[in-house]
């Protein structure tokens, strides 16, 4: 075989691994819009729970209810059945209201239960398939498939997923993540096709580093973690927010009422983000320090406060700040959730507004 032949024949095998990788990721959005669908369907099976009834119930008369509100009595076949308000185990941090834990987004329906571990299922379909996509194209260019903001979408969005599926092989309660997960990774896919596609090409010498597997993974990792725990500090600030009308003698709605009492107690969800962003933590700053080094070999020097290096610089201070509020007095709870979302803000900025609006070093990435 020639050349010229044997080059003809690797480029059409490449161009045949990237249609595959495309039609793969095609079809990891086609489930994961499946997932969507159950993970709704679980919801508004819940809405309609004894549960939810209860929950609307208990916030219908005399404005509000307690957090240990009484029984409510419903008329059922002729008779009357007493519901009592659900008891969930409590987690609770010591000195904060005792709330329990909702009981998912399925409220305790058995149809609701169903569609949730239906959409679980297609949720680790579509992660296969888009696990499958990213290999591909990482074959088709013969490279990590981290060489432009396509890639890194397609990437980050599959290894959010991961992370969800994770915490749910390990019994964590976080089935609630669901919905906002998959709605989140179909914006992001869909961003991703439609305004982010580069076809397959190889990287500027400055990244043919073993170190673009290192640096470039463990940002990925990172920012699909931040991510998770940026949800979970939103839900919390409904929550809580929540919480504290019932607390005040409000009364909230009835939509609120229904949704918010499945979810975990503000407590659990306060405590679960903080842990998420502080077991990562560590290992974003180990991101940036790997940075420097690859920084150094590749440019002769390890900081020169380039755009992408400052702006991780600054969601390493912000996540910083988060750390120490959630141990100083006075700014736990909301003050350090503003400050985590903050910092999850900068990370999006870091990715987004500093690859598309701001020139550096780092932008031959390209979009």
């Amino acid at each position: 075989m020639t050349l010229a032949a044997a080059t003809e024949l690797a480029t059409a095998t490449n161009e045949s691994l990237a249609n595959i990788s495309n039609t793969l990721i095609y079809s990891a959005m086609a489930v994961y819009t499946l997932a969507f669908f159950a993970y709704i369907t679980e919801w508004l099976f819940g809405s309609r729970s004894k549960v939810a009834r209860t929950a609307a119930a208990l916030t219908a008369k005399d404005g509000a209810a307690t957090a240990q509100g009484p029984a409510v009595a419903v008329k059922s076949a002729g008779g009357t059945a007493v519901l009592e308000r659900p008891k969930v185990v409590v987690r609770s941090a010591a000195g904060a209201r005792d709330v329990p834990d909702g009981p998912g987004a399925h409220g305790g329906d058995e149809k609701g239960d169903l569609y949730g571990r239906i959409a679980v299922s297609l949720s680790v379909l579509g992660f296969l398939l888009a696990l499958g996509g990213v290999i591909a194209r990482a074959a088709s260019v013969q490279r990590a498939p981290w060489g432009n903001m396509y890639e890194f979408n397609i990437t980050f969005s599959t290894v959010a997923v991961g992370v969800y599926l994770l915490l749910l092989a390990l019994k964590k309660n976080v089935r609630w993540l669901g919905l906002f997960l998959t709605t989140t990774v179909l914006l992001d896919l869909g961003l991703a096709v439609t305004v982010l596609y580069t076809a397959s090409d190889q990287l500027v010498p400055a990244l043919h580093s073993y170190w673009l597997y290192i640096h470039v993974s463990t940002a990925i990792f990172c920012g699909a973690v931040f991510y998770v725990g940026a949800v979970g500090t939103l839900l919390y600030l409904f929550k809580d927010s929540y919480e504290n009308k019932l607390a005040s003698g409000g009364k909230p709605g009835r939509f609120a009422t229904s949704v918010l009492e499945r979810l975990p107690a503000s407590a659990s969800l306060d405590k679960f983000s903080y842990r998420i962003n502080a077991a990562v933590f560590p290992l974003w700053t180990f991101t940036i320090i790997a940075g420097a080094i690859w920084a150094e070999s590749a440019w002769g020097r390890y900081w020169g406060w380039d755009p992408k290096e400052t702006w991780s610089f600054i969601t390493w201070v912000a996540y910083a700040c988060y750390l120490h509020a959630r141990s100083t007095a006075g700014w736990k709870g909301r003050k350090a959730a503003y400050i985590a979302l903050i910092a999850f803000g900068c990370w999006l900025f870091n990715y987004y507004g500093v690859n598309i609006f701001v020139s550096g070093k780092h932008s031959y990435s390209g979009v």
